[in-house]
């Protein structure tokens, strides 16, 4: 059993309560934790105690006959304490915001993201909100996916308590142009949202040490997830921000690697416009043109880059990654020729 698995049952147990307008009974609360958990048995009275702890810590839960039982639920102190205020504007943000995570339907980050939209459309003034309304009209979100993760809705839910209580995952994993799923298990340390998908930063199991063992394992390739009943300590050393900063995009292990490319002045502005990262360096020729230099970890995170720019950009540098572009256009010279 993981040492935190009370304060985790707890933490749990408030939300449920939170989103229970007339409460749960033991028996129903119960039921949410072993569901919403992954649990394997749990007494009610486990529940109990649980509750109470929460009563001990100065919380608001109280418990009143219906008649359905005995129900818990918040008291007025908990809610009062928890009230949402919100001007238009930052309603405003916040919808843009919900908008751009839509692709995230069906995992417990959507959920969140429902609920508290729910908990402030409740909390603001009707005047507030119909001012709001009238201003969104004039606000259009395009150009997310159009993908969800209800599929997905069981592994996100497992692999997400596995995180939490340090357990290593058994999983069945699809890679594109395999034929058929293959048995891995890993180590989850953490979620990665990159442009609308999902990525597990996971430690594979077969490989005992080095930069290859820290892997990202894309959602959309999990058909089977399983917690198991061991578990691990995360690297003392291992930081998810710092793991991931020197990346452009979601890979990320190995040793970054500086890139040069030489971008035409008809194609310069539009990289400009759009950096391919925070940290990049430009300079500018007489011409117009631009020499970009930027680090990144992974060639993919690059060459196709590079190779949407068409004849507006030449890949100089690494030497490896200009040769493994050049077989590229060879490939697709010999694809086109006829």
């Amino acid at each position: 059993m993981a040492r935190n698995e009370q304060l985790i049952r707890q933490h749990k147990l408030l939300q449920i309560l939170e989103r229970s307008r007339f409460g749960r009974t033991l028996n129903e609360m119960r039921g949410d934790l072993v569901d919403e958990l992954g649990l394997t048995s749990l007494h009610t009275r486990s529940v109990r105690r649980d509750l109470e702890a929460l009563q001990t810590a100065g919380i608001d839960v109280d418990s009143h006959e219906t008649g359905r039982g005995k129900v818990w639920k918040l008291g007025p102190n908990f809610r009062g304490t928890q009230r949402i205020t919100a001007s238009v504007t930052e309603l405003l943000a916040l919808s843009l915001g919900r908008d751009l995570l839509y692709p995230l339907s069906g995992t417990p980050f959507w959920i969140g993201i429902e609920s508290f939209w729910s908990k402030i459309r409740e909390s603001m003034p009707e005047a507030v909100w119909q001012h709001y309304e009238k201003l969104r009209q004039i606000l259009y979100v395009r150009g997310t996916p159009a993908k969800t993760y209800r599929k997905q809705e069981g592994v996100i839910k497992t692999i997400n308590r596995a995180i939490q209580q340090h357990r290593v995952v058994q999983a069945e994993y699809q890679r594109p142009g395999e034929p058929g799923p293959r048995q891995r298990k890993i180590e989850p340390y953490g979620v990665v949202v990159h442009q609308s998908s999902l990525y597990i930063v996971a430690a594979a199991c077969e490989i005992n040490d080095g930069p290859e063992r820290i892997r990202q394992f894309k959602l959309d390739r999990f058909r089977k997830a399983e917690a198991l009943d061991e578990y691990f300590k995360l690297p003392v050393d291992f930081h998810l921000h710092q793991y991931l900063g020197e990346s452009i995009g979601v890979f990320s292990g190995g040793k970054p690697k500086n890139f040069r490319i030489r971008i035409s002045g008809y194609a310069a502005t539009w990289v400009q416009e759009d950096p391919w990262h925070p940290e990049q360096e430009v300079e500018v020729h007489q011409d117009g043109s631009i020499t970009l230099k930027v680090r990144a970890a992974h060639d993919l995170e690059i060459l196709p880059r590079v190779l949407a720019l068409g004849p507006e950009a030449e890949l100089l540098a690494p030497k490896s990654s200009r040769q493994a572009i050049i077989k590229t256009i060879a490939e697709l010279s010999k694809k086109y020729r006829d």
